[in-house]
């Protein structure tokens, strides 16, 4: 293709300090630019990674009706088959760091697809599982390639909407993460009540399917650096001469030098950013207590209340409810005040301007856990008692959301990477504590057991408006090159 032609030469200028290929890059309007696609375009691509996050935190709780059944049906305990969530969710984050990284080399829908096929696939075994290990090694594989959603997501929402209009939309897809854990029971309930622990899986394997025949046939990659880099490749290999293109941020370092930089890159992150690194644990602290809820539910509301599966189901709309609640009311309010603190600030943004609504979450938090824990203690009739996680669940989403937007302002070339990072902490502790909490609840009780969850984020909970007037500061004293 001739650089002087009327289709190319508006995308093309001459290369710097001595390079002499020509740059290649999107002009304003660009349409292959995915800041300038069409508003349906972009929200197609949302609907369908959003599914995907809501689909596998759904398929890591959608059985936990159904522990009873599947114990006595495989002839393992209650405590193994709560270590199938465990691997599941510890997979959950330990999967966005090396999937993210990759996102960030390889393309968003790559990935996607790739381990979306995989994830619907191993449904199959799962559904068919003969003994406890094999459903338990099973889930926690799925849950390493289920992890796509979570980890990319932002990266691809940060892809496509300019940082003034990211937060409402971003809410609505971090809803998937929280909201699937709370659907999970409703849904599992009701199919283990009517059908069996095994239809579970069955049903998640038809859903699933759909949505990746749905992401092979509309979803389109997002990441400017892949798309720019196939312009490159066309025009070289359309041009009439031996002209070379590069675009801008060209990594041409060896292959093997890139992934294993990459890999490291959520790391570094999490371990040398005193900001994610805090946040990261605060968010693991939120985590780990939402799946200690919904793993506890049953014998709370099962023994304790004398519930039957599928009313102990309806009762996870409780949090479900708080997390629609602050998605609609609060979440869009992020970027008022983001554009509000901007222009106050003479039109230049920071990414603390993200944090105010932190501190409604961080207040949120604990009063909803106390009110919870010592309902239940005190066997409180169940309205008020359910009506406290309400609030729990306001809370958690104000906070996940500021802070993933937070963590996409900070690092938006790799923003897959930061949040990945932060997944990290919040997967592995949220794994991990449902299997600990039973024995702290069988020493201590209910009251003082969930009181224990409200000191530690009532520990944390200042950390937003510290980080709101500190946050600057500490991102230069510990700036870091990625």
């Amino acid at each position: 293709m001739p650089v002087e032609s009327d289709e190319t030469s508006p995308l093309l200028e001459n290369g710097h300090g001595g390079d002499e290929r020509k740059l290649v890059k999107f002009e304003e309007d660009d349409k292959e630019n995915p800041r300038c696609w069409s508003k349906s375009r972009k929200m197609t691509n949302v609907g369908i990674i959003a599914l995907m996050a809501v689909l596998s935190p759904l398929a890591s709780s959608m059985f936990t009706p159904g522990i009873d059944q599947i114990a006595k049906d495989l002839g393992a305990t209650q405590q193994q088959i709560i270590g199938a969530t465990t691997g599941f969710v510890v997979f959950l984050g330990l999967g966005p760091l090396i999937l993210a990284p990759l996102s960030e080399t390889f393309g968003r829908r790559k990935l996607y697809l790739i381990c979306f096929t995989f994830f619907t696939l191993l449904q199959i075994p799962t559904a068919l599982s003969p003994n406890v290990e094999t459903l338990v090694a099973v889930r926690t594989i799925s849950g390493f390639f289920g992890s796509v959603g979570i980890s990319n997501g932002g990266g691809t929402i940060s892809d496509m909407f300019k940082p003034e209009e990211r937060a409402s939309i971003f809410g609505w897809y971090l809803l998937g993460p929280l909201l699937g854990p709370t659907l999970g029971p409703l849904f599992g309930g009701l199919i283990v009540q009517y059908l069996s622990w095994r239809w579970v899986f069955w049903i998640l394997l038809i859903v699933c399917a759909v949505n990746t025949a749905l992401g092979y046939l509309f979803l389109r990659e997002s990441y400017a650096p892949v798309i720019l880099e196939a312009r490159r490749e066309a025009y070289e290999a359309s041009s009439d001469s031996n002209t070379k293109f590069k675009f801008d941020g060209q990594d041409d370092r060896p292959f093997r030098t890139k992934i294993l930089e990459s890999m490291q890159r959520p790391l570094r992150i999490l371990f040398t950013q005193p900001i994610v690194l805090t946040m990261a644990i605060y968010q693991a602290i939120l985590f780990g207590t939402n799946y200690t809820l919904f793993t506890n539910f049953q014998d709370i509301w099962g023994e304790g209340y004398g519930f039957s599966t599928t009313k102990v189901g309806l009762l996870y709309l409780g949090p479900g409810l708080g997390f629609l609640a602050a998605v609609w009311f609060i979440v869009p309010k992020i970027d008022t005040i983001y554009n509000r603190l901007t222009k106050h600030n003479n039109g230049e943004a920071k990414p603390e301007y993200r944090l105010p609504l932190a501190n409604i979450g961080s207040v949120f938090i604990p009063i909803g856990l106390f009110w919870f824990a010592w309902c239940v203690e005190y066997h409180v009739h169940w309205f008020p008692t359910i009506l406290s996680t309400f609030f729990f669940g306001i809370g958690q989403i104000t906070v996940f959301n500021t802070v993933q937007n937070y963590y996409i302002d900070s690092f938006s070339k790799y923003a897959a990477s930061a949040i990945a990072a932060g997944a990290v902490f919040r997967s592995l502790v949220g794994g991990i504590i449902p299997l600990l909490a039973p024995g702290l609840f069988d020493r201590i009780g209910y009251g003082w057991g969930f009181s224990v969850f409200a000191f530690a984020s009532l520990t944390l909970s200042p950390s937003p408006l510290l980080f709101f007037y500190f946050g600057e500061r500490l991102r230069k004293r510990f700036a870091i090159e990625l």
